[in-house]
């Protein structure tokens, strides 16, 4: 499947990407691990998440926050397998999308049902996971990391690694059409230079390829509005609508019905075409 066949338009509208951590020790604090069943409780999820609006759910079995733990194939596969599975059975319209850096994870959950890969050490281990992607023909998201946050430019420097990751996706296989490039807000970079990417984020238009963003709840908006994760929504949702004003094209987000509700404000600003009535 690649991203002309899940119908998304990109350009017109911004798409809303729900995050469902199948971890016991997500930052954000809604791991679903520490629930009595998370496979029920992801499929749950999944639905309230469409039910608000979202139009991709993003599967994620091993946490990606400061200080985290390694997870082994085999743990990460239980964690996600059993839970793409269940929300394709129920959800079979609604794209999924495999948050993971291992390439069996990604080739196992694609096979449960999966259509997206969302790689989130595609730049740090030079698109690892586009061999997977290229043969399923699949959507390929590359996400820009490093190993330390030093910068010259950091605008700059994510958009050369990003393009740099693209060429070599391309490469290893996948069509530059299936490629969507993600700054990587949190990754390898401090709060300051979140803040600097975050402002120069029209800068990715020159790569030629769809935004995803992901700021939901991270620890940059704490530090601003020295708020604890739980108290970080209006933070996250003036990041997405500046976001999509310099040309994001997916949100991927926590609190899917107020980021929606973002979206389609900021679009109808931005993006032009709503036809209601005036009042």
């Amino acid at each position: 499947m690649r991203v002309r066949d899940l119908e998304m338009r990109f350009g017109e509208r911004t798409y809303v990407m729900g995050i469902v951590n199948v971890t016991p020790d997500s930052f954000s604090g809604d791991g679903l691990l520490s629930e009595g069943s998370p496979v029920a409780t992801a499929v749950t999820r999944a639905e309230q998440m469409v039910g608000e609006g979202a139009d991709i759910i993003d599967v994620g079995g091993e946490s990606t926050r400061p200080g985290h733990g390694p997870v082994d194939v085999v743990a990460e596969l239980e964690r996600v397998a059993a839970v793409v599975a269940a929300i394709r059975g129920r959800l079979p319209g609604v794209p999924i999308s495999i948050d993971t850096t291992k390439p069996a994870v990604a080739s196992a959950a694609l096979e449960a049902g999966a259509d997206i890969i969302n790689d989130v050490a595609a730049v740090t281990r030079q698109a690892a996971l586009a061999p997977v992607a290229a043969v399923h023909g699949v959507p390929y998201i590359l996400m820009h990391g490093r190993a330390r946050p030093d910068y010259r430019d950091v605008v700059a420097e994510v958009v050369s690694d990003l393009a740099a990751a693209l060429d070599r996706a391309e490469e290893l296989g996948c069509m530059r059409e299936s490629l969507i490039v993600d700054p990587g807000i949190g990754f390898g970079k401090s709060a300051q230079q979140n803040l600097v990417l975050l402002g120069g984020l029209s800068a990715l238009r020159s790569l030629g390829r769809p935004i995803l963003l992901g700021t939901s709840r991270k620890s940059t908006i704490g530090a601003v509005l020295d708020l604890p994760v739980d108290q970080r929504l209006e933070g996250t949702l003036a990041t997405t609508a500046l976001g999509i004003a310099a040309g994001a094209d997916i949100v991927r987000v926590h609190d899917v019905a107020a980021n929606v509700r973002t979206a389609r404000m900021s679009d109808a600003i931005i993006r032009g075409g709503w036809t209601g009535a005036q009042r």
